[in-house]
């Protein structure tokens, strides 16, 4: 069971091998009380050994399988840059949930051809679930079995519930803008990182809003909701693939709905 993208083909196995070899990394340090390192001089950004120990063993694993791949990691920079082919990694998307003992964090893994998402996976060992993206949609492996995703068919805010790490990362005056879309929603949720987005593509959820993404933020996670019949995009409607401010909508009808407002 694979896919072939622009002749690079992904199996699901080698998905399951990538998530297998990140939890090994990261289950046996969540809810230990591991230490933290800030990584900002002003404010907090948080890193953890499990963040880079996982990211270490991704990157083996890609350049083992497929050797002069580019690699972007949020915890270890860029390799072979020049590549027409760059994986995109966040080994923990979430730390913040993770040193809080919240199993809303993720690892995630996309690949990149020519800068379009191609492939993507988001798994959360600590719950035992797989979300990826093949060619034939976006599938999931866990709790309940396997079957595959698909988003709901809302097309109206006033039925949608809306997702977002936080308000408060609406700043420069875009926190009106959130609130103008929060007011116009049914239902709002916060603080579930990459959760939220396979919450989309599962059909639990409707709109996700996120501020100042980085690619290895979203690059995993565009293939898995689009894959189900969502759509994914910049607040001006361009790629999502280099992250900032990011919207995905269970429909193409939904996203247009959720654009007007950010839009004002």
């Amino acid at each position: 069971m694979g896919f072939q993208e622009r002749q690079v083909t992904v199996t699901v196995e080698f998905m399951r091998r990538i998530a297998k070899a990140a939890a090994a990394e990261t289950l046996p340090r969540f809810r230990q009380h591991t230490a933290v390192v800030n990584k900002l001089a002003v404010g907090f950004d948080p890193v953890t050994e499990a963040d880079r120990e996982a990211e270490r063993a991704i990157r083996a694993l890609i350049s083992a399988e497929f050797p002069g791949h580019g690699i972007l990691g949020e915890e270890h920079g860029l390799e072979n840059a020049s590549s027409r082919h760059v994986w995109v990694i966040d080994p923990i998307d979430g730390t913040r949930a993770f040193i809080s003992g919240l199993p809303v964090w993720g690892t995630l893994v996309g690949l990149t051809v020519d800068g379009d998402a191609v492939a993507g996976m988001m798994s959360q060992p600590f719950t035992g679930e797989l979300f990826y993206a093949d060619a034939e949609g976006a599938h999931y492996e866990g709790p309940g079995g396997n079957r595959r995703l698909a988003t709901r068919q809302t097309t109206d805010l006033a039925d949608a519930t809306l997702f977002t790490t936080t308000p408060a990362l609406f700043r420069d005056g875009k926190r009106a803008i959130y609130d103008r879309l929060e007011g116009r929603v049914r239902l709002a949720r916060y603080g579930t990182d990459c959760y939220a987005f396979a919450m989309v593509a599962a059909g639990h959820a409707d709109i996700v809003v996120e501020a100042g993404l980085q690619p290895y933020d979203i690059v995993a996670l565009i293939p898995i909701i689009e894959k189900a019949g969502g759509v994914v995009t910049t607040f001006d409607g361009g790629p999502a693939e280099k992250g900032g401010d990011v919207i995905a909508a269970a429909t193409p009808e939904l996203h247009a709905a959720a654009l007007a407002v950010l839009r004002g």
